[in-house]
């Protein structure tokens, strides 16, 4: 049997190794996890910037440039939902 994993939990778990820090509140922790990942996300864009900018402007590369700003802002969203859904869970089991 396979167990089907959502792509955005595999990208976020496979590009974040956990941190040392421990965090006083789901929050800080959703939002470090988040933030390190569009770090690593936004890094990986400068690279491939550089490499442009560096004489490597073929049609590929820039189409891989296009891809990785494309999955820093389906990052970006999806940190910003995650972290609204968590504050909108908690908010309900306060008034509860």
């Amino acid at each position: 049997m396979t167990t089907s994993t959502n792509p955005l939990t595999q990208l976020v778990l496979s590009s974040v190794p956990p941190t040392k820090t421990s965090s006083s509140s789901l929050f800080e922790a959703l939002a470090r996890a988040w933030g390190e990942a569009l770090d690593k996300q936004a890094q990986v864009i400068q690279d491939k910037s550089d490499q442009i900018s560096g004489g490597d402007d073929k049609p590929g590369t820039l189409t891989e440039l296009t891809a990785e700003s494309a999955k820093i802002a389906y990052l970006a969203q999806s940190s910003h939902t995650s972290i609204s859904e968590v504050g909108e869970a908690h908010k309900t089991s306060a008034q509860k």
